[in-house]
């Protein structure tokens, strides 16, 4: 976090126009803490402060700006700076960066590029959009196994000094095939005569340049490492994914299930630079289609009116009913779509589900039976408020709880079960939605077990 104190001092050297000493300053700071004070001045004055970065530093600072910013800045700069800047960018947040630009204004930025970065550039945006390749840089460090120990470190030290990582070294054949990768510590540890063979185990987990984004995510997050080595169909090495990057793309699909769960289509930009159409945009989709089903409850409402009539005292429960059986499908249903992120469950495991959410929802209905026939007895014998068919009521809306809250939680749990076997995405079965089904479906169990209970009566 950027001090305060500092800020106005930062400011001060741009009026004055004191670059020298305002470049000496930002030498010091890290490109994070760059960004953010970048950031956090007017748009004149961000060009202003960028220009004066050295090319490495201001391209290790501009891999921190989002998509705006960064375009912003580019077309403050000459071409000649943003040239450079693009050619000392990694290559990995370069391909991100081209990714959210026109097709017309990425092709003229290739041909800014640097023969060697133009032909990378091309490569890593020849793969499928949202597959590794797109994720990976060609900046690794790669041995040959009949190397020793000192023949590594001396090729670490001549070569290793703009690589994406040196946690693991990489080896491969005299093919280029991955043969297996060897953490640095095993060299650091090891004697400077060991041959690299000596220290591989032949044990390695490898991603394919065409495999999905989120393939990449579910091997990180199971074997906990920072950089995976990507090949090609063949097995060659054609590049390595870091973990920061992989953290990226579940972010992202973090933000589009939570965006679902809440019946929101997915935002593209943050939520204050999106505008006001574009949220509606994203919003009355989803709005409507809960409304033209909430409409199947007033249906359901219509076709109970006799009941209603002879029984007013029912409509007063009616939202306690509904709203306890789409609260039990809302949680089944993030619960479930969150184990079936997690792969804690999958498609095979539906009637385990089955049985667990019917047990659960019974006893979850069963307790807050017994609270509303607690609150029932308790208005009675307080303020005599339901007549002499009170125990009727209280039964009725005691055993209307029971049944609706356990088909809440099984519709909520069976759901997105049901939408990963079409190959739908299991969020689109959000609370909200849930919730809407559950509705129309607890009005007919309310006034089925009403006229069951109070036939004669009542009713």
């Amino acid at each position: 976090m950027i001090s305060q104190l500092v800020k106005p001092e930062i400011i001060d050297l741009i009026k004055s126009r004191d670059f020298t000493d305002l470049k000496d300053v930002l030498l010091d700071w890290t490109p994070a803490d760059i960004s953010d004070l970048i950031l956090s001045l007017d748009e004149d004055e961000q060009a202003i402060v960028f220009r004066v970065l050295p090319k490495d530093l201001a391209a290790d600072v501009f891999e921190y700006f989002d998509y705006d910013t960064q375009l912003h800045l580019i077309t403050s700069l000459s071409k000649e700076d943003v040239a450079a800047i693009l050619n000392e960018m990694a290559d990995d947040d370069r391909t991100a960066l081209f990714e959210e630009m026109p097709p017309n204004v990425v092709k003229q930025m290739i041909a800014s590029l640097s023969p060697e970065q133009r032909k990378i550039a091309q490569q890593l945006l020849g793969y499928p959009e949202y597959s590794v390749g797109r994720l990976m840089t060609p900046d690794y460090i790669a041995v040959r196994e009949f190397w020793t120990v000192q023949q590594t470190l001396d090729y670490i030290r001549a070569n290793g000094q703009d690589k994406e990582t040196l946690n693991v070294v990489f080896v491969i054949d005299h093919r280029g095939l991955l043969i297996d990768d060897v953490r640095i510590r095993d060299f650091l540890l090891s004697p400077l005569d060991t041959k690299v063979e000596d220290l591989m185990d032949y044990n390695f987990v490898s991603l394919k340049a065409n495999d999905d984004q989120e393939t990449a995510v579910d091997i990180f997050k199971k074997y906990d490492i920072t950089a995976l080595p990507v090949t090609d169909s063949a097995g060659m090495l054609v590049g390595i994914v870091t973990v920061d990057d992989v953290l990226d793309i579940a972010e992202e699909e973090a933000t589009e299930d939570i965006h679902k769960l809440g019946a929101v289509g997915v935002l593209e930009d943050s939520y204050s630079d999106t505008t006001i159409m574009g949220m509606v945009k994203k919003r009355i989709g989803w709005l409507s289609v809960l409304f033209f089903g909430q409409l199947f409850t007033a249906t359901a409402m219509d076709h109970f009116q006799d009941e209603m009539q002879k029984a007013m005292f029912l409509t007063i429960f009616i939202p306690l009913i509904i709203s306890s059986g789409g609260n039990s499908g809302s949680q089944a249903s993030t619960l479930i779509i969150r184990a079936l992120a997690l792969g804690e469950i999958t498609l095979k495991s539906w009637l385990t589900v089955f049985k667990r959410e019917i047990l659960t929802g019974l006893m979850l209905g069963f307790v807050l039976a017994l609270l509303g026939f607690l609150r029932i007895t308790l208005w009675h014998y307080l303020f005599q408020g339901y007549g002499s068919y009170w125990l009727e009521i209280a039964f009725t809306v005691s055993f209307s709880l029971v049944g609706v809250v356990a088909w809440g939680s099984l519709i909520g749990s069976m759901l997105p079960l049901v939408l990963k076997k079409f190959g739908l995405d299991p969020a689109t079965s959000s609370a909200p939605f849930v919730a809407t089904l559950v509705d129309v479906t607890g009005i007919i169990i309310f006034f089925s077990v009403a006229m069951l209970i109070l036939k004669g009566s009542l009713l």
